[in-house]
């Protein structure tokens, strides 16, 4: 299927973006005999990146508003449109030398999400998405798996770090998906994750705490893929609440009865900050 003169712009900006942060990546194992200057290093390769897409999107596209990691909200004089652009998702696994991150991309017309897309430059893979026209690896239709039964699903999910609430909470999730799946599997990419369940190679994922330019492209690539994606209180709600479970439609049922099974477990105070 041809791609359309808007997935022509994503992929273009995305590309270009892409080529300055595996620049950017080679030079980063020179880099780890110093703790402060990868991290300094990245979060330049980050912004790079970022003003190259922003340059890239303006252009093509002017007059659209723009939503952010670094920069925040960009009003734009067109109302109806809006970018939403992480330009580096997996900073750790980047500072790390780990080639498993990439640029997301979403675009929201009034208010609905109608085109993803997810690029990682290190494996040259392109997720695409767009609204009634299905999802696509490169030039591959994608669907998402087929398995029913969770004991024989691979789980996809992210694991709150140092500073973030919820990690008692994450641990009776984590404990009861473990104990009712083939397997939890972690990529450190909340984008990848999405992707890789569009594409069939998770069965399904979950995640809490994320922000909206963390998902907004993965989003469109699994209902793309026809899969199921919403909050884990089963509502179209995930950009407001961070709170995201994905799946086809039986495992996704059935991830949402385990979290929440585990979230009546969870201490209080933890269960609250999770939401």
């Amino acid at each position: 299927m041809p791609a359309s003169a808007l997935m022509n712009v994503m992929t273009a900006a995305a590309r270009k973006a892409g080529r300055s942060l595996a620049r950017d990546f080679g030079e980063v194992e020179q880099l780890q005999v110093s703790l402060k200057g990868p991290a300094n290093f990245v979060s330049a390769a980050d912004t790079r990146a970022e003003e190259i897409i922003y340059a890239e999107l303006s252009r093509s596209r002017p007059g659209y508003g723009f939503l952010f990691e670094e920069r925040g909200a960009v009003n734009g004089d067109d109302q109806t449109h809006r970018w939403i652009v992480d330009p580096l998702d997996g900073t750790t696994n980047f500072l790390h030398s780990i080639p498993i991150f990439a640029i997301s991309i979403a675009l929201e017309r009034e208010g609905e999400l109608v085109a993803g897309l997810v690029y990682n430059p290190i494996t040259n893979e392109t997720y695409a998405a767009e609204k009634g026209k299905g999802a696509f690896l490169n030039d591959k239709r994608l669907r998402v798996a087929a398995r029913s039964e969770m004991g024989a699903a691979v789980i996809g999910t992210g694991i709150p770090h140092s500073g973030r609430p919820g990690h008692d909470s994450f641990l009776n999730e984590v404990r009861a998906v473990m104990a009712s799946s083939a397997g939890v599997r972690r990529t450190g990419s909340a984008a990848i994750d999405l992707a890789w369940t569009a594409a069939g190679r998770f069965d399904g994922f979950w995640e809490n705490g994320l922000k909206p330019w963390d998902m907004a492209a993965g989003i469109v690539l699994m209902r793309e893929a026809g899969g199921y994606v919403t909050d884990t209180n089963n509502k179209d709600k995930m950009l407001e609440t961070g709170g995201i479970v994905a799946g086809n439609e039986t495992i996704h049922l059935q991830l949402l009865k385990l979290l929440k099974a585990a979230k009546a477990t969870a201490p209080a105070e933890d269960a609250a900050k999770a939401g």
